[in-house]
């Protein structure tokens, strides 16, 4: 049984900071299968529940969507956190295509083939939707890896790493899953469709976000990744920058 860590009241890079003595929760999920030692010093993270009312219209944020690349270092509270990461590929519903737990963002047969890794200044987590929990990954910022010098300040940033293992675990097996090149179109268009849901999410409280690449160099070593994930673009989200 996971360890549950409740974020309550403190901002949520500083219950990140107050954790760093713990060690890892013992279940892994396959993207987790290699590890750093240097996560015995990183605990998981169970976010609070997300809240699924509130802010603006969808069509007011549409309206208001933008990519803000000025993003001040200001942490996040949890409750936006949580909020964050379940708008961009949380778990909405119990049961999807053929009883697997359906998402905010359409995925390939369900596929849900998109992870996303997490770079706060502490450390690498992984998004686990089920749990509604940030599993840690490494210790250490690499938020650099992101590659531009404002957003290497930002409290975080979101990178999308497609596990092109998951199309052979997809409840339904059309042809194109085992195709290369056709996996490579559904992998684009999942990454869209969650970023969108970050734009969006962005927009309706204010928030400053910006869809961008990323330096992929080592990323896979440092992230721990297995040979069948592959890290495709990151996208750095926190408050705007305000002029003094």
């Amino acid at each position: 049984m996971k360890r549950r860590t409740f974020l309550t009241t403190l901002p949520a890079l500083t219950i990140v900071t107050e954790m760093l003595s713990g060690t890892a929760n013992k279940t892994k999920t396959k993207s987790q299968e290699k590890t750093s030692p240097s996560t015995r010093d990183l605990k998981p993270i169970k976010l609070v529940k997300p809240e699924t009312s509130g802010g603006q219209s969808v069509l007011a944020s549409l309206k208001d969507r933008r990519t803000i690349r000025g993003i001040d270092s200001k942490e996040l509270p949890p409750q936006i956190l949580s909020n964050l990461l379940w708008a961009a590929f949380g778990v909405n519903r119990p049961n999807g295509l053929r009883g697997k737990p359906g998402r905010t963002a359409a995925s390939a047969s369900n596929s849900q083939e998109i992870d996303l890794y997490i770079t706060f200044p502490q450390g690498v987590y992984l998004y686990d939707a089920v749990g509604h929990s940030l599993q840690p990954v490494t210790s250490g910022d690499f938020r650099y890896r992101a590659r531009r010098r404002r957003e290497s300040q930002a409290p975080l940033s979101i990178f999308f790493v497609v596990d092109i293992a998951k199309y052979k675990e997809a409840p339904f097996q059309e042809p194109g899953l085992r195709d290369p090149e056709i996996q490579k179109s559904y992998y684009y268009v999942a990454t869209g469709l969650i970023a969108q849901n970050v734009y969006l999410y962005a927009a309706s409280i204010g928030l400053a976000a910006h869809f961008h690449n990323c330096n992929k160099q080592n990323t896979h070593k440092e992230f721990n990744l297995r040979p069948e994930q592959r890290v495709l673009f990151a996208q750095t989200v926190g408050y705007p920058m305000t002029s003094s």
